[in-house]
């Protein structure tokens, strides 16, 4: 499991690298569908969350018993599956417009997550109700966090000229 694990945040990072290059710039464009984010406030969230991912993912390595850790790291598993589709895909239809980090997204976060969790199944770890219920979970627990960490990150460089 330690190897999917990794590549897992392979995946995470990749995907990340590829929004904090391209998403701040593209979040000023005009839209309904999201709101213009600065860069550092982009990168202060993303490096957070791509903390915790890589949290989630040694935590259940390194206590794969804690039913805590294990529901962690599945709810990242799926919300990442999820992201991939809500918004960047999505996004990218209805704005007619690359959307970054849908690329990471079809090509590393659904496959890599698609294999660890049908690893999972196969190996009898989890069942579908645990799928489901952590990706809830941990998908609406990031939603609600993400804008915290803008404001945070806001913070964290009051004085920045990007952008």
């Amino acid at each position: 499991m330690e190897y999917l694990a990794l590549f897992f945040c392979f995946a995470i990072t990749l995907h990340n690298i590829e929004e904090a290059i391209w998403l701040p710039k593209w979040s000023q464009q005009p839209s309904k569908f999201q709101k213009s984010v600065t860069t550092s406030e982009f990168h202060f969230a993303v490096i957070v969350i791509t903390a915790f991912a890589y949290l989630s993912a040694f935590g259940y390595v390194y206590r794969p018993e804690l039913t805590l850790t294990k529901w962690i790291f599945i709810g990242f598993l799926g919300s990442m599956i999820l992201n991939a589709i809500f918004p960047h895909l999505m996004a990218t239809i209805l704005m007619k417009k690359y959307a970054p980090g849908l690329l990471t997204g079809l090509l590393l976060n659904i496959p890599i997550n698609s294999l660890i969790i049908h690893h999972m199944f196969v190996e009898d770890l989890i069942i579908w109700k645990e799928l489901i219920l952590a990706t809830l979970i941990v998908g609406m627990t990031l939603l609600a966090l993400i804008p915290l960490l803008f404001k945070a990150g806001a913070k964290a460089a009051p004085f920045s000229t990007d952008d």
